[in-house]
């Protein structure tokens, strides 16, 4: 009698024991793919710098020189107004003081439209401003986006 209850209690606690199967996730290739230093077109990030110098320096002199269609896409010459530029520079400094510098800390080429993503720290007299500026240039070497966020260390790659 113990023999079969023990029988039984070794069935059962095989039977409810669950399975586990190794579960390897699915790589997935991301959009963005990080570009190495050595490799990046110098005029283009010194391009991107001086672009993206030129919109936070608005906010220390209250004067924007326009983009011209050479040096930015027609969305972007639409969206970047002095107005709207006057609206978030009183928010910035209000915040983070003066805009000082942008220091470069790396560069993404987005696969799928072949845009290059350049991501700077913008640093401002305030030491509690951790900015960032993200200046996105297409193959035609013309500003597709620009962006201030929050820093984060990482980039989403997807």
């Amino acid at each position: 009698m113990k023999k079969i209850l023990v029988l039984c209690a070794i069935v059962l606690f095989i039977g409810c024991k669950t399975k586990q199967t190794a579960v390897v996730p699915e790589l997935k290739e991301g959009k963005n793919v990080k570009i190495a230093t050595a490799a990046l077109n110098d005029n283009q990030k010194n391009k991107s710098y001086d672009l993206g110098k030129r919109v936070l320096m608005t906010c220390n002199t209250s004067k924007f020189k326009p983009f011209t269609t050479s040096e930015a896409t027609a969305s972007v010459i639409k969206n970047t107004t002095e107005a709207r530029l006057t609206k978030t520079c009183t928010r910035f400094r209000q915040y983070y003081g003066s805009f000082i510098d942008l220091q470069f800390v790396e560069a993404y080429v987005n696969k799928a439209d072949q845009i290059t993503i350049y991501r700077y720290k913008a640093h401002y007299t305030k030491k509690v401003a951790n900015k960032e500026l993200r200046v996105s240039m297409n193959a035609d070497n013309k500003v597709t986006a620009i962006k201030s966020l929050d820093w984060v260390d990482y980039f989403p790659i997807n």
